[in-house]
């Protein structure tokens, strides 16, 4: 339960944005580089994955799940009214973590038995935690966030068995890819429209995005339909129908929300490019004979432009800055997308001696060197001394509001 005495601790593990994102983007920073290491030959995992293994699931267990987590720590509270998880429980959260990181790599040493409940303690914690918060604050609707949370700790555990078992993951990876998908379409259908909203309301815009409503429902149904088809049979004629539909559906609903007028502010466009890739990627999956190219779209268009928009407009508004990105953050941003669409439709080409994975792999690495320079020490230091760490700052500018909205529903 959350100390009601005022928090004079570190900064760092005041509130649960801080530890998770400054986490997630110092790993996003270095994984895509030993990746490239790994699959060029030139460095050696000593862990229980393939390298192919690693790369995938470290970026849907390790850095997805660090800002999944951060992502709620920071919500649950505006759900529930309650003060925050901080202090050392959420200190020794982020150590356990980063143990999961380094035992999958080898480091640890420990058999591959041992790095599974290492590895899959993380989630199941996260999943215990968030859950006594929102009982304890008798805010029972939000319970249903137990669930896409608790399926990607299943994932993990199927990945790690089936990894023993044969060597390599499948199901496990495309039921990891299924619930993180699902949701960043839950969760953005929530925020976007939302910050959308208020932003163009500022503006006296006459032209609002669309209420949650049947469209949204139809197409998170026909989502998570078509995911789950996908996972149990990722090549039937079904599977692909269903992914088909689900990517229009989820196409008409992002044009509901009235993205082209976001352009002034690209913080807020961030978050409507980032899910244009989620049908995309959808429609890949259905389309293309192998799925790399709808995995790369998903994972770093989708999930790594999603996840980055959302780090820095959390950790901008809940530190009491002004909700604007910035040329060097709207460039980062910039970078993943290039990233994203590099590593999936050009990745045989070669510039000045750069093939197209090499080329990618090195736009995201300074894609999220400079979100590193710019949000790290925002995440590690104090509001400016303003306010004790534990309170975050009332958000400046336009578009004002960083906290989460209450799903009330879908």
């Amino acid at each position: 339960m959350p100390s009601k005495a005022p928090y004079t601790g570190p900064a760092l593990i005041s509130y649960g944005f801080r530890p998770f994102f400054f986490l997630a983007t110092l790993f996003a920073l270095l994984a895509i580089p030993v990746w490239l290491l790994v699959w060029r030959g030139t460095f050696t995992l000593g862990g229980p994955f393939s390298p192919i293994d690693w790369h995938i699931h470290e970026m849907l267990f390790g850095y997805a799940a660090a800002v999944i987590a951060g992502f709620l720590f920071t919500a649950v509270p505006n759900w529930t009214g309650r003060l925050p998880v901080r202090g050392w429980p959420l200190g020794l959260l982020a150590i356990l973590w980063l143990s999961g990181r380094i035992a999958v790599a080898g480091g640890f040493g420990l058999p591959a038995e041992g790095v599974m409940v290492l590895d899959c303690a993380f989630l199941l914690v996260v999943t215990l935690a968030i859950g006594m918060e929102i009982m304890a604050g008798r805010n029972w609707r939000n319970l249903r966030v137990l669930v896409p949370v608790s399926l990607l700790w299943a994932a993990n555990v199927i990945f790690h068995q089936e990894a023993m078992r044969s060597s390599a993951a499948d199901l496990g990876v495309r039921l990891g890819f299924a619930v993180v998908v699902f949701l960043l379409t839950l969760i953005g259908g929530r925020i976007i429209p939302s910050f959308t909203r208020n932003w163009l309301t500022r503006r006296d815009a006459s032209r609002l995005p669309a209420p949650f409503g049947r469209v949204d429902r139809i197409a998170l149904i026909a989502g998570a339909s078509a995911l789950l088809i996908w996972v149990a049979a990722p090549v039937s004629v079904f599977a692909k129908l269903l992914l088909a539909l689900a990517a229009v559906l989820h196409s008409l609903r992002l044009a509901r929300w009235k993205g082209e007028a976001t352009w002034p502010s690209p913080l807020l466009l961030m978050l409507h490019v980032s899910y244009a890739f989620a049908p995309a990627g959808l429609l890949a999956l259905a389309m293309a004979d192998t799925p790399a190219m709808g995995l790369h779209l998903l994972g770093i268009g989708a999930i790594g432009g999603m996840t980055v928009a959302v780090m820095i407009r959390a950790t901008r508004g809940h530190t009491g800055r002004s909700l604007v990105a910035g040329r060097d953050l709207t460039f980062a941003y910039s970078l993943i997308v290039l990233a994203a669409l590099i590593r999936t439709f050009l990745p045989n080409v070669v510039i000045a001696g750069l093939d197209g994975i090499l080329l990618s792999g090195l736009m995201w690495t300074a894609g999220f060197a400079l979100i590193v320079v710019r949000i790290v020490p925002w995440l590690a230091l104090p509001p400016d001394g303003r306010k004790t760490p534990g309170q975050p700052k009332r958000p400046q500018g336009p578009g004002a509001g960083a906290s989460f909205p209450d799903p009330k529903s879908g």
